[in-house]
């Protein structure tokens, strides 16, 4: 498990939040976005959330 949330430069789709967030927590990246996709069902700020966290979330240095 790594030990801070950064958004890897490899392996994102998008902006890698949910590849940094499947790594921190030590699930598979597939799963964390699938999750994502399924709660968009759901009503609420899951768009939001998501753009904070790139914001916020720093990229992994080289």
């Amino acid at each position: 498990m790594a030990s801070t949330l950064t958004r890897p430069r490899h392996g994102k789709v998008i902006a890698g939040v949910c590849a940094g967030l499947a790594e921190r927590f030590g699930l598979s990246p597939f799963v964390v976005r699938l999750l994502f996709l399924l709660s968009c069902i759901l009503p609420g700020p899951q768009f939001v959330i998501y753009i904070v966290l790139w914001v916020i979330m720093p990229k992994r240095p080289v």
